[in-house]
């Protein structure tokens, strides 16, 4: 397998710490949690918040596609521009925006304001993010750091499975303003965590264009970028519309919405740790079997779940499948480059995070021209693609074997 490294190797990133900063690893998890929930909260709230400003459900979707765009840009931007300056200091100031995005959001008086908190939102998602990806080996001994970057990282899948169930109820039962607001309150908690147990972390070399752009040679990495795009895309292109989905399709009360997703969120769980322990074992058919089994998911919505049970059936179906996306292709790129993992990872964070843009942006635009059926099609082709670029994959290698 051609690496990047070949051409590019990066800077070894400073010894680990003799002791573990196992609050630290906590503090980040818990804001990689709280700011990848801020990105998608505004899922569960369509329906309310177009209303309460006067636009369409597929206008209204820019809550999502804006900060996931600018994501997408600050990922690999944020590490190259910052330079030498501490990690401590900018998660800190990373956190510190991300509360006062949400407190604009909460007050904001249209629809321009609002979008606008968002973009402030994108920013702080897409460094922070980056940065937490490659801090396990600052915090903790050498032999802790799979557990500690699992720990990181395992914010991120719960805040895809758990963030926007909790976000609707909130939003249900308090408004949506208030939901922003929570974020915000929540913002400040981790800041504080972060101020408290959040050691000096000074900088390595600064990562360069010419290492993320070296990526591209390693074949493994490519198509873990093009089966993370395809895979993201095509959910959220459908997954953003999945409240009026519930309650058009499937004839479900707005008030049910939020509990079915908690059971969305709960089936995304099991499916991360049944995903996971599939990994330790083979990544290619593990990633492949998720990607058939979403591509069958959404389709069969338009033709099982027009009923309450059959809807809830499949959402839990659905939820069970996409939950081991994140781990799953995370492992992938990780294996797929182990010596430039920082590197690969802030390509995956842009990649992933341009995928949620892109697919509730082009969600929003089928949405208001074709209606929800052509979002659900859209969504299984994309998974179906996916699934026909991992399994063209059995010449890369990954790890100890192919993939």
């Amino acid at each position: 397998m051609t690496t990047a490294e070949e051409s590019a190797a990066p800077a070894s990133a400073p010894p680990a710490s003799h002791k573990n900063h196992w609050l630290a690893v906590s503090a980040v998890a818990f804001g990689t949690f709280l700011l990848v929930t801020a990105e998608q909260l505004p899922i569960g709230l369509l329906t309310s918040v177009g209303s309460a400003m006067s636009v369409t459900e597929g206008t209204a979707g820019l809550m999502v596609t804006v900060p996931s765009l600018v994501a997408a840009v600050s990922a690999p931007l944020v590490p190259v521009l910052v330079g030498g300056l501490d990690r401590r200091i900018l998660l800190l100031g990373l956190m510190g925006l991300m509360t006062l995005a949400n407190v604009a959001s909460s007050v904001a008086p249209d629809f321009a304001v609002l979008v606008s908190s968002r973009v402030l939102v994108g920013v702080a998602i897409g460094g922070f993010w980056a940065v937490a990806g490659g801090l396990a080996v600052r915090l903790v001994a050498s032999e802790n750091v799979p557990r500690a970057t699992a720990v990181i990282f395992g914010g991120v899948g719960a805040a895809n499975v758990f963030g926007v169930p909790l976000g609707t109820l909130v939003g249900e039962l308090t408004g949506w303003r208030i939901a922003f607001a929570s974020m915000s309150a929540l913002a400040l908690v981790v800041l504080a965590a972060l101020l408290a147990v959040l050691p000096s972390l000074a900088a390595s070399q600064a990562m360069r264009p010419r290492l993320l752009a070296a990526q591209f040679r390693n074949p493994a990495v490519r198509v873990g970028i093009i089966a993370t795009f395809l895979l993201v895309f095509g959910h959220f292109s459908a997954y953003t519309f999945v409240s009026p989905a519930l309650q058009e399709l499937s004839g479900i009360e707005e008030r049910y919405v939020g509990p079915l997703l908690f059971g969305f969120g709960a089936a995304g769980m099991i499916g991360n740790f049944v995903a996971g322990a599939a990994l330790a074992r083979r990544v290619r058919r593990s990633v492949l079997v998720i990607a058939v089994s979403l591509s069958v998911a959404m389709p069969l919505f338009l033709l099982l779940g027009r009923t309450t049970v059959g809807g809830a059936c499949l959402l839990i179906v659905w939820g069970l499948a996409y939950g081991g996306v994140s781990v799953g292709l995370q492992t992938w790129m990780i294996k797929a480059a182990p010596q430039a993992v920082e590197a690969a990872s802030s390509l995956w964070v842009a990649v992933f995070n341009l995928s949620i843009g892109l697919g509730a942006l082009a969600g929003g635009v089928i949405v208001d021209t074709l209606g929800l059926r052509g979002v659900l099609w859209l969504g299984g082709a994309c998974a179906l693609a996916a699934a026909l670029a991992v399994w063209s994959a059995r010449g890369e290698q990954v790890d100890e074997g192919v993939v």
